[in-house]
């Protein structure tokens, strides 16, 4: 025996709704990708006995058209009717730098009613943290420019207030870009609110000089919850060459995390992590280092 059509309260199966819906009913709002691509990059020494100098970089594009021409943003742009959010970000990031082939993640969707100057826009951002030995970077689309930039991040001041319930704590955060003879800064005030079992967490630019939208903010999450991926993924080893000592994964892990580590604990840490070959440098003036290689067979996230 066939089934009843199921109907709504005004007798309609869902066939007969689609064809009469008003997809003008409600106002609908742009949907854009920003791309944080994050590099740790080895600065060119003099003297080969001394250490490499290495830090924290980020990718941003020169803005080639209004609003905010001239000023330095994430690579993005407005996501198609016709394709899907990730597929966005790939096109956006190889357009405006070259850049194909790298693994991304969804950061955090962005959606304030007056972030974009333009119209009502929502931005959901990725993150990826990659080898930029193996990369070309060019501006492309409608960027002027593209380069890698030097992050400088420093916590200013903190605050907490005690509350019936909870507390709110507020750190202010300033963020330093340098590129060259460029220097973007800004400060970024995050406050978080727990009532109980809620948590609340709210992000206010204090300060901005040279970074286009909202997206200080957008740098500022980022690397807060890159130094929570290091310590729960193995996400850091997409930095790494094939073989490496443990002193250069130690220091590219002190480079994001923005602190120094204790080399026995660390080496415990990560003791599962890595396997040892039986393979040394061979680096003149420095006394032969064990290599080592990340474990391919590890089950990580």
């Amino acid at each position: 025996m066939p089934k009843e059509p199921v109907t709504d309260r005004n007798g309609l199966t869902e066939e007969q709704f689609l064809q009469g819906y008003d997809a003008g009913m409600y106002e609908r709002p742009s949907v854009t990708v920003d791309m944080l691509i994050f590099t740790v990059m080895e600065q060119e020494q003099d003297n080969y006995r001394k250490l490499s100098v290495k830090s924290l970089q980020l990718l941003l594009i020169q803005r080639g058209e209004h609003p905010y021409l001239g000023q330095w943003a994430l690579p993005g742009g407005f996501v198609s009717v016709k394709e899907s959010i990730d597929d966005a970000a790939r096109r956006e990031l190889y357009s405006e730098t070259n850049i194909d082939n790298v693994y991304m993640e969804q950061l955090f969707t962005w959606g304030e009613v007056n972030r974009d100057p333009r119209l009502r826009v929502i931005s959901s951002s990725y993150m990826a943290l990659v080898d930029r030995t193996t990369l070309d970077v060019q501006a492309g689309d409608d960027a002027d420019d593209a380069g890698w930039f030097e992050v400088t991040y420093d916590v200013l001041e903190t605050s907490r207030k005690e509350l019936a319930g909870g507390y709110e704590q507020e750190e202010r955060i300033r963020i330093t870009l340098q590129k060259g003879d460029i220097v973007l800064t800004g400060e970024v005030i995050v406050t978080e609110t727990v009532h109980g079992h809620v948590r609340r967490v709210q992000r206010e630019i204090a300060a901005n000089h040279g970074l286009a939208f909202d997206h200080l903010k957008m740098i500022q999450y980022a690397i807060e919850r890159l130094r929570g991926k290091v310590d729960y993924t193995d996400i850091i080893f997409n930095l790494m060459p094939p073989l490496f000592t443990l002193s250069e994964l130690q220091r590219v892990y002190e480079i994001i995390l923005g602190r120094e580590l204790l080399a026995p604990a660390f080496r415990r840490k990560i003791a599962d992590r890595v396997t040892e070959t039986e393979e040394f440098t061979k680096d003149a003036g420095h006394r032969p280092s064990k290599l080592y290689r990340y474990r391919v067979d590890r089950d990580a996230n």
